[in-house]
């Protein structure tokens, strides 16, 4: 491959959103498990091909070169087949594989022979997992971070929703890791991104903050469901965040967990094979007690309780425990999740931060 048809990962990853498409060509197994931001799955090799001529190749590497040549070949022309309306003048893609090796170098070599400009990147996705980790070692430093503390149900979320509405600078873990971050925090239709897709995710979104300026972010576990927060960012949070404290009364609070976790109500039984997982912290009676009440539909009572005698008990002890400067923090009332309180509030946030 000629040296004016590369392009080293760096450069490529500061001109993402130049190019007219970002083609991946590995296989879709490798593509769910996380790609490049924006890109496009054109494989040149199918799971199941890829198997093969892996396997071919510890036996016989002649054989399984002809044979990946001519899956290579006819799979490229598929793609090229299905993209035509794509493909149009002056179009110049990227296009990578693991690490810019031979399959993404076979797409580059067919686009640049139709007389597109495509680029292959040097070093491939392997590069740019590189580059990301390489960037949450060490970029979660360079941001003011105003950590939003307080109980289970006192409108957190909703206040990062209003802040980001108000035209601050947010941070939504729980967003990029699909998940709430509690035992019941998976959400419905929404599975979770492996750890490698949440860090790209993760990664898109801090590279686009602006340093200058506060980030507004939820305290959180350094797990969030099954993904985990860099080292660095849940450091840089718990050890050096501002924290404000959120206060709802429980009324509010039961009627907010009543509106977010509602898909329960139509599913009890899901509710409570999660609430199992507290058995062994909580006691076999009382969860089978909690359990009673979401069957008998008796959902406002499962969570006050819930709240009361799980989530609240040393939960602003242990809170402080691991954000130092939560002693000295604002206490900031929201009165209700609804969207004008939210919006007074998230005004309120901003005002105390600049």
């Amino acid at each position: 491959m000629s040296q004016y048809h590369v392009i080293p990962s760096a450069e490529a990853f500061a001109r993402l959103g130049e190019f007219g498409a970002v083609i991946d060509v590995r296989s879709p197994g490798e593509f769910a498990e996380d790609h490049l931001p924006g890109a496009i799955n054109w494989p040149v090799l199918d799971d199941e091909e890829r198997r093969i001529v892996g396997t071919l190749y510890r036996e016989d590497p002649l054989e399984a070169r002809k044979l990946g040549a001519a899956l290579v070949a006819r799979n490229i022309a598929d793609h090229l087949d299905a993209n035509r309306a794509l493909m149009r003048k002056h179009w110049r893609p990227l296009v990578y594989c693991w690490r810019g090796g031979q399959r993404s170098g076979a797409m580059n070599w067919f686009l640049n022979q139709i007389g597109f400009k495509s680029l292959q990147l040097v070093g491939g996705y392997k590069a740019f997992r590189g580059e990301v980790l390489k960037t949450l070692a060490s970029l979660p430093t360079r941001f003011e971070v105003v950590v939003l503390c307080g109980k289970t149900g006192s409108g957190k979320t909703r206040l990062l929703h209003a802040l980001s509405a108000a035209g601050a600078q947010v941070l939504d873990l729980e967003a990029l890791a699909r998940h709430r971050g509690s035992v019941l925090g998976a959400l419905p239709d929404q599975p979770q991104p492996g750890q490698k897709a949440f860090d790209t995710a993760l990664w898109q979104t801090l590279v686009a903050l602006d340093p200058a300026r506060p980030v507004f972010v939820e305290s959180e576990s350094r797990k969030i469901g099954a993904v985990q927060l860099p080292d660095s960012l849940h450091f840089h949070l718990r050890e050096t965040g501002r924290c404000m404290w959120i206060e709802m009364a429980e009324a509010g609070r039961v009627q907010l967990l009543l509106e977010d976790y509602a898909h329960f109500m139509a599913t009890p039984e899901a509710f409570n094979r999660l609430l199992d997982g507290l058995i062994a912290l909580r006691g076999r009676e009382r969860v089978q007690r909690w359990q009673a009440l979401a069957r008998e539909g008796q959902w406002a009572q499962v969570f006050g309780e819930l709240m009361r005698e799980h989530y609240d008990p040393g939960y602003e002890r242990s809170l402080t425990n691991h954000f130092p400067r939560l002693v000295t923090a604002p206490r900031v009332e929201l009165r209700d999740g609804g969207d004008v309180e939210t919006a007074r509030v998230a005004r309120a946030l901003i005002a105390l931060a600049s």
